[in-house]
Protein backbone atom coordinates (compact mmCIF):
# COMPACT_ATOMS: atom_id res chain seq x y z
CA UNK A 1 0.00 0.00 0.00
CA UNK A 2 1.68 3.18 -1.12
CA UNK A 3 1.78 6.08 1.76
CA UNK A 4 0.55 9.15 0.55
CA UNK A 5 2.44 12.69 1.61
CA UNK A 6 0.79 14.76 4.31
CA UNK A 7 -0.70 17.93 3.24
CA UNK A 8 2.41 20.50 2.54
CA UNK A 9 0.08 23.58 3.78
CA UNK A 10 -1.95 21.77 6.28
CA UNK A 11 0.23 18.41 7.94
CA UNK A 12 -2.25 16.62 9.51
CA UNK A 13 0.35 15.73 12.40
CA UNK A 14 1.53 19.50 12.69
CA UNK A 15 4.65 18.99 10.73
CA UNK A 16 6.04 17.64 7.33
CA UNK A 17 9.83 17.48 6.12
CA UNK A 18 10.49 18.44 2.94
CA UNK A 19 14.01 19.05 0.98
CA UNK A 20 14.56 22.36 -0.22
CA UNK A 21 16.71 22.65 -4.09
CA UNK A 22 18.07 25.79 -4.25
CA UNK A 23 18.92 26.20 -8.38
CA UNK A 24 19.43 28.11 -11.07
CA UNK A 25 16.19 28.05 -13.27
CA UNK A 26 13.15 27.14 -11.20
CA UNK A 27 11.59 25.97 -14.16
CA UNK A 28 13.64 23.71 -15.35
CA UNK A 29 14.35 21.76 -12.37
CA UNK A 30 10.65 21.56 -11.99
CA UNK A 31 9.87 20.20 -15.40
CA UNK A 32 12.78 17.28 -14.62
CA UNK A 33 11.32 16.42 -11.45
CA UNK A 34 7.85 16.40 -13.33
CA UNK A 35 8.71 14.80 -16.31
CA UNK A 36 11.70 11.84 -15.05
CA UNK A 37 10.86 11.42 -11.50
CA UNK A 38 7.34 11.46 -12.13
CA UNK A 39 6.58 13.78 -9.46
CA UNK A 40 3.30 16.06 -8.77
CA UNK A 41 3.30 20.24 -8.76
CA UNK A 42 1.46 21.45 -6.11
CA UNK A 43 2.85 24.75 -6.64
CA UNK A 44 4.08 26.17 -10.00
CA UNK A 45 7.28 28.91 -8.98
CA UNK A 46 7.86 31.19 -5.78
CA UNK A 47 8.77 28.45 -4.64
CA UNK A 48 7.92 25.19 -6.94
CA UNK A 49 6.26 22.67 -4.45
CA UNK A 50 6.51 18.71 -5.73
CA UNK A 51 4.67 16.04 -4.32
CA UNK A 52 7.28 13.30 -4.53
CA UNK A 53 5.02 10.37 -3.19
CA UNK A 54 4.97 10.33 0.37
CA UNK A 55 7.05 13.39 0.60
CA UNK A 56 7.94 16.76 -1.31
CA UNK A 57 10.79 18.55 -3.07
CA UNK A 58 10.75 22.27 -3.11
CA UNK A 59 12.76 24.14 -5.45
CA UNK A 60 13.41 27.82 -5.21
CA UNK A 61 15.68 30.54 -7.35
CA UNK A 62 19.68 31.78 -5.80
CA UNK A 63 19.74 34.73 -3.73
CA UNK A 64 21.03 36.81 -1.40
CA UNK A 65 19.89 37.16 2.22
CA UNK A 66 17.26 37.63 3.87
CA UNK A 67 16.02 39.45 7.44
CA UNK A 68 15.64 36.05 8.87
CA UNK A 69 19.21 34.67 7.49
CA UNK A 70 21.37 37.70 7.28
CA UNK A 71 24.43 35.95 6.55
CA UNK A 72 22.96 33.36 4.39
CA UNK A 73 23.10 33.02 0.38
CA UNK A 74 21.53 30.33 -1.60
CA UNK A 75 23.27 28.89 -4.60
CA UNK A 76 23.00 25.68 -6.46
CA UNK A 77 25.99 23.44 -6.21
CA UNK A 78 29.16 25.38 -7.90
CA UNK A 79 30.85 22.03 -8.46
CA UNK A 80 28.18 18.58 -9.42
CA UNK A 81 31.12 16.61 -8.31
CA UNK A 82 31.78 17.69 -4.83
CA UNK A 83 28.81 15.81 -2.37
CA UNK A 84 27.40 17.78 0.24
CA UNK A 85 23.53 16.77 0.32
CA UNK A 86 21.98 14.31 -2.15
CA UNK A 87 18.16 12.55 -1.97
CA UNK A 88 17.60 9.11 -1.40
CA UNK A 89 15.12 7.25 -2.92
CA UNK A 90 14.39 3.80 -1.75
CA UNK A 91 11.86 1.78 -4.01
CA UNK A 92 11.41 -1.95 -3.94
CA UNK A 93 12.51 -2.32 -7.88
CA UNK A 94 15.74 -0.60 -8.41
CA UNK A 95 16.01 -2.05 -11.95
CA UNK A 96 12.22 -1.11 -12.95
CA UNK A 97 12.50 2.69 -11.75
CA UNK A 98 15.87 3.06 -13.08
CA UNK A 99 14.67 1.88 -16.70
CA UNK A 100 11.60 4.13 -15.99
CA UNK A 101 13.13 7.60 -15.44
CA UNK A 102 16.05 6.61 -18.44
CA UNK A 103 13.69 6.71 -20.29
CA UNK A 104 11.86 9.88 -19.42
CA UNK A 105 15.76 11.36 -19.55
CA UNK A 106 17.28 10.62 -16.89
CA UNK A 107 21.05 10.70 -17.25
CA UNK A 108 22.64 8.03 -14.37
CA UNK A 109 26.40 7.83 -13.94
CA UNK A 110 26.21 3.93 -13.91
CA UNK A 111 23.73 1.60 -13.90
CA UNK A 112 22.58 -0.07 -10.56
CA UNK A 113 25.53 -1.71 -9.17
CA UNK A 114 24.92 -5.07 -6.26
CA UNK A 115 26.85 -3.76 -2.94
CA UNK A 116 25.89 -7.12 -1.02
CA UNK A 117 23.59 -4.90 1.31
CA UNK A 118 21.64 -2.98 -1.18
CA UNK A 119 21.66 -2.52 -5.21
CA UNK A 120 21.91 1.21 -5.77
CA UNK A 121 22.79 3.82 -8.44
CA UNK A 122 22.96 7.68 -9.06
CA UNK A 123 21.57 10.70 -11.49
CA UNK A 124 22.19 13.96 -11.39
CA UNK A 125 19.41 17.02 -11.90
CA UNK A 126 19.86 19.88 -14.13
CA UNK A 127 21.81 21.82 -11.45
CA UNK A 128 23.95 18.77 -10.31
CA UNK A 129 22.53 17.40 -7.08
CA UNK A 130 23.16 14.10 -6.87
CA UNK A 131 20.17 11.24 -6.15
CA UNK A 132 20.73 8.31 -5.22
CA UNK A 133 18.31 5.61 -6.61
CA UNK A 134 18.58 1.99 -4.00
CA UNK A 135 16.79 -1.23 -3.57
CA UNK A 136 17.62 -2.46 -0.19
CA UNK A 137 18.80 -6.51 -0.31
CA UNK A 138 21.29 -7.75 2.50
CA UNK A 139 20.45 -4.61 4.67
CA UNK A 140 16.58 -5.95 5.14
CA UNK A 141 18.05 -9.19 6.45
CA UNK A 142 20.51 -7.11 8.79
CA UNK A 143 17.32 -5.01 10.36
CA UNK A 144 15.20 -8.34 10.41
CA UNK A 145 18.19 -10.19 12.21
CA UNK A 146 19.36 -12.35 10.07
CA UNK A 147 23.43 -11.65 9.02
Amino acid sequence: MAIEAPDYFRPENGVVLTHLLIVRDVERSREFYRQVLGATVVRARQPAILRFHNSYIVINDEGGSTDDKPTVRAEAPADPDVLSSAMNVRVTDVWAVYEQWRSRGGEFLTEPKDHGVEIRCYLRDPDGYLIELGQGTGILAEAAGGE
